[in-house]
Formats: C-alpha cells, structure tokens, sequence
C-alpha cells in the first residue's frame, strides 16, 4: 500500500502533466466529434471541411479548451474535466449522426422540445453502435484514468479566481462569435439552411449547432405592414391567375356545391412502392389496386413535401395552414415552437363557416404536442390513441403492443361520420400510424406479407425483408382507402376526400432500395424524388381525371378549394395563384409549373412570389392578422 507521503509524490512528479491536459482534451474531443458525426475521417475531411473552414474548427477547439479548463478549474480535478469536455463535444456528434440516418437533418437546438418524441422513435430504429462510437468511448476512458492520476494545484482565492474567470471570458468571446451573425460571418461561417447536413459537414457539429440558435428568432418580412398584407389580400381574392385544372368540377362549370364535407388522411409512410416494378422490383401481387383505379377518375399528382425519414407534423401543418416550413429554422417543429396561439388553418376557416371540425390520430394525443396545436388550428374535437377501445393492431416486433391498423382507422372514420351532428358539413383531419418506420418482416405474420420475386442486384436480404414488411402497409393503406371511397360513394351528402402520404423512409440498410434500383437520382435524403408523395383528391358528386402534376404540400387545401370551386380564404387565393409562378418551393427545391425540378435561386417573379408568401405566412402565425380583416 501506498502511503500518503507517497501518492503525493507520485502526484507531484506527474504534475507537469496539467499543462498538457487541456489541449490533449481539446485536440481529441475535436476529432472523435467530427469522426463520429461523419462515420470516417478521411481525405475529404481535411481538405474540403476542416482547412476549407479552418476558423470554424480553431474556434471549436478554444471552446473545447475553455470548457476544460473551467470544469477542471472548478474542482481542481483534470478528469472530470476530461470527462466534461468529452461529453460536451461526442453526445451532440453521436445524436447528430444517428438523426442524419433517420431522418436526414443533424442535430438542432430546437430538438429539446421534442425529447419526449424522440425518445420513443429512437427505441424502434434499430440503431447499431458505430465503430466510431465505441473507439471514441475506450480513448475518452484511457484518458480519463491517466488525468485521474493528476490534481491541480491549490491556488489562493485570488489566483484561483482569475483562473476561472480567463476561460470563462474566452469562452464566452467563442460563444459570441456563434450566437453573433456579424461575428460567425466575419469568421467565414456562412449560412447554408436550405442543406443543414453540407453545413454541419463543412463547418463542424458544435458550430452548426450554436450558430442554429440564431435562427431561434423569426424576423419580419421587410416591409411589412397593414397596407402591404391590405395589397396582398386584395390580389388574393381576384384569383385570376390560378391554373384552371382541366377535368376538374370547377372546370366544367359546375358551382352547386358550395360546402361539402371534407376528409383530410394524411396516411404514414405512404408512396406507391408498386412504382418499384419500372425499377426491376417485382412483386407478387398488385399493392395499390385501389389507387391505381381511383386515379382514373378523380385529381391525381404528387405532394412535394418537405420531409424525409420523419417530421410528419411538419407536413399536415402545411397541409392544414398553407405555411411553408421553407420560411422557419430547419427542423424546427411549428407544432411545438410556434402554434401558442389561435392561428389560421383550413379547419379554423371552415369552422368560421360553420363547420364541424374533428381530428383522429392513431397514436398518442401528445406525439408531436397535437393535444395542444389542434384546439388553436380550429379542431374542436380530437380523437387519440387513448379513445380507442381494442383497436386493431398488427406489427408488434417493433412497436410493442403494435400499431393501430389503417383498417381500423377506415372504420373510426365511418363511425365518427354516421355519428357527427348533421346539421353541420364536417371536416376531418385523420393521421395514420399503422406503416411507421422501422422495417422489419417479422411484423406480419408470412401469409399476410406481400412477396418478392425478383430485385436488381445490390438489395441485401435485410433491406428486402423491409420492403416487403413495408409494401405490405401500403397495400393495407391502400385498401383502407378503396373501402372509405367504396363507402361514400354510397352517402348523398357531397364529400370530398384527400388523401397522402407523409414523407420516405429509409428502408432496410440506408437508401439502399432507392441507389441499387435507380429510384432515386442521390443517395441521400435530398433527392428530390424522394419528396413526392401520392396525392388524390377524390369526392363523391364529381368524376373526372386531373393530372395535378406536383404541388406543394402547403399547396393541398388551395389545389382542393381550386378544384371545386370552393370559396378561399386570403392565404390560399394566393397559393393558388402562386402556382402559374412555381408549383412548390420546398427544401431549396423548385418545382416549375411544367413540372420539372430544379436546385438554386428562384427567378426574379418567382422570388416576388415566394416574398409575398412569407409576408402573409408571417402575419397570420407571428403579425397583426391584416390578412383576417374584410
């Protein structure tokens, strides 16, 4: 045993290890950061990121060193500095990869307020420990033991407080330049929203979350005032320049109907995997027998939305609102962050008109703060998880317990209808849940699994296990929707219906069924055809084929009132006038009124438009309301 005298010799000949402490933790916290969130470290790394951006990394390493030397400072112990320091840099970079797989954006200071949604996704993702990950936890444990052999000297009260206040000082100077939109560009950090994952690449995780808080605050519109919205809405409401959809009921001079019923399914995960059979994936039965034959003879296109991978709520309140998450911070979730207060929607709108107004959800009331955001949408009556009596339920490997079927949901739709106030047309907002990511062919039983005969070479047997789990939720989505359709066409009341899917996933091993098929044009989550999801717009008093082509998803109530003649509120007069200009404006994305896609700025009209979008977005969810006035 080691006497007292002893360990403190030994202490003092290893205390000129106290100066290395705080740069060796620096330097190495810096480089498991960056490793982790990139996977490698490899050429590309140090020549287009790290020396491209040099002062973004050097100003990452001050603060790293600062953050030691404060906790160790503190408490006079160099490995619970280490271990802060550590912690400080590899969680973020650890979240930031793991939301880059799911969903394709990396971490966010605005995703605290979804720590309760997350948590509960996480667990059924299938995360696997990256090589990354758990190199970086031994180095940070060799490390931590070697710092615990040392111990800082004791100062007088005097020296020791101006040894806390030096790094605190330098600490907040770094942390000024980030939060500082002068300062971080006079660093060379340049802001690049519209693709927050090339900006964590190039500029670091801990700078591309810190200079994110700067986008907390919403900035007016310039020129924003009562006479420039009063202009706005009065263009609006002339709606001379909204596309006439041929086919359409509005089209054929129809006016009758002046306030159907309305059906909003937003259905999860849902795409036209059968679109997989162009791409040489054969299955052994038709997925979407249903939507196939209801395209024929109802509006069909596609919804341009701005998620991938997850965010549903990001997409129904652009469905519901004719807001563009184009104009707030990336992965912000308005549900959460903005909907404090009663705000216009569809659903407001028409309960103004005198609607009913009802929303049902296959999952928790809470997921996404839906409990709070739907009463100031102008939903009056909200249908959750837990009004549910013995719902059916199937895939229980994942989700334990399984999820509500879209079968059943199909058939709390029907029962809320034959059970709603008729004296009142209704509109009904309904999410489904039952295909939600992750994939796996062990959810169904193998008689209920849609087959696979053949795939391109390059589909692992795992990522073919969940295509087949996930066509198999298509094709019961699907046949959801040819029973709720089959169903109203037999009720006299005029009804409309709109139905689309939410967003992608991955499937199986990353995108690997979108690359090894051709599907998709980039392996990642900004290929824009992994943005448009089927949409039909279907009702029961009118038959015609209309091509929509592809619209905004904030462009989905605007398209439906367009179609049928229906009175518009300010905000969609404007989106459906918006549309001879760009049909969607999403992620950094054109979609042109000819369909075709593009990247980069928008022309000189188009950017007049997309202005006059955010001045009414911007007054209706944070001004004064000019947009409400008659």
């Amino acid at each position: 045993m080691q006497t007292l005298k002893e360990r403190a010799a030994w202490r003092q000949k290893l205390a000129w290890l106290t100066w290395i402490w705080g740069p060796l933790t620096a330097t190495i916290t810096l480089l498991c950061t960056e490793w982790i969130h990139r996977g490698s470290l490899g050429a590309g790394f140090w020549k287009d990121n790290f020396l491209a951006h040099l002062n973004s990394y050097l100003l990452t390493w001050l603060l790293f060193l600062f953050l030691y030397l404060l906790a160790a400072g503190l408490t006079r112990l160099p490995c619970v500095g280490v271990l802060v320091t550590g912690l400080a840099g590899c969680v973020p970079a650890t979240v930031t990869y793991y939301k880059l797989k799911m969903r394709g954006e990396p971490f966010f200071p605005w995703d605290f307020s979804q720590w309760g949604e997350a948590t509960q996704v996480v667990g059924k993702a299938g995360l696997e420990l990256q090589t990354s990950m758990w190199v970086s936890a031994l180095i940070f444990a060799a490390l931590f033991t070697a710092a615990c052999l040392t111990r800082l000297k004791k100062w007088p009260l005097k020296q020791k407080l101006f040894g806390l206040a030096a790094p605190l000082a330098g600490a907040a100077a770094v942390l000024a330049v980030f939060l500082s939109p002068t300062l971080s560009l006079s660093a060379g950090i340049l802001p690049d929203m519209w693709m927050q994952n090339r900006y964590y690449r190039n500029y670091g995780v801990v700078a591309g979350f810190l200079t994110n808080i700067q986008n907390l605050k919403v900035d007016k519109p310039e020129g924003y005032s009562e006479k420039a919205v009063t202009e706005l809405a009065g263009q609006a409401r002339r709606q001379d320049l909204a596309p006439v959809f041929e086919g359409s009921y509005k089209a054929s001079g129809q006016s009758g109907v002046k306030q159907p019923n309305i059906i909003f399914i937003m259905d999860e995960s849902f795409w036209d995997v059968g679109e997989l059979e162009d791409y040489g994936v054969e299955f052994d039965q038709p997925v979407t027998p249903n939507l196939d034959r209801l395209r024929q003879t109802a509006a069909y296109g596609k919804a341009y939305t701005p998620s991938f991978g997850g965010g549903t709520c990001d997409v129904e309140f652009e469905a519901l609102t004719g807001f563009s998450t184009e104009f707030l911070p990336t992965g912000s979730k308005p549900f959460q962050q903005h909907v404090t207060k009663p705000m216009f929607s569809i659903a407001s709108y028409l309960k103004e008109q005198g609607y009913a107004t009802q929303a049902i959800h296959g999952y928790y009331a809470k997921f996404w703060s839906r409990n709070t955001a739907y009463p100031y949408l102008g939903i009056d009556e909200f249908i959750a998880l837990e009004d549910f009596v013995n719902p059916e339920k199937k895939r229980g490997v994942d989700w334990s317990g399984g999820l509500v079927t879209d079968a059943e949901m199909g058939r709390r739709v029907i029962e809320e209808w034959e059970n709603r106030d008729t004296e009142k047309p209704i509109f009904m907002h309904v999410v489904t849940m039952q295909n939600h990511t992750t994939y796996n062919e062990k959810n169904y039983p193998e008689e209920e699994l849609v087959g696979i005969q053949s795939a391109p070479a390059g589909i692992s047997g795992h990522t073919l296990g969940a295509l087949r789990d996930f066509a198999t939720g298509v094709r019961e989505a699907d046949a959801m929707l040819g029973a709720l359709t089959d169903y109203f066409s037999g009720v006299e009341e005029p009804t409309i219906l709109v139905f689309w899917g939410d967003h992608y996933n991955p499937i199986g091993s990353g995108y690997e069924v979108y690359t090894a098929t051709g599907y998709a044009s980039g392996a990642d989550s900004e290929s824009p055809e992994l943005h448009q999801m089927p949409l039909l717009i279907w009702s029961n008093y009118w038959e015609g084929q209309v091509d929509l082509g592809t619209v905004a998803a904030y462009e989905i109530s605007p398209v439906m009132m367009e179609l049928y003649g229906l009175e518009m509120p300010v905000m969609f007069g404007h989106l459906a006038n918006q549309l001879s200009s760009y049909r969607s404006r999403t992620r950094g994305v054109t979609v042109q009124p000819d369909g075709t896609v593009e990247q980069g700025d928008l022309t000189e009209a188009q950017q007049e438009w997309f202005n006059a979008h955010w001045m009414l977005q911007y007054d209706l969810m944070f001004g004064q309301e000019y947009a409400l006035l008659e």
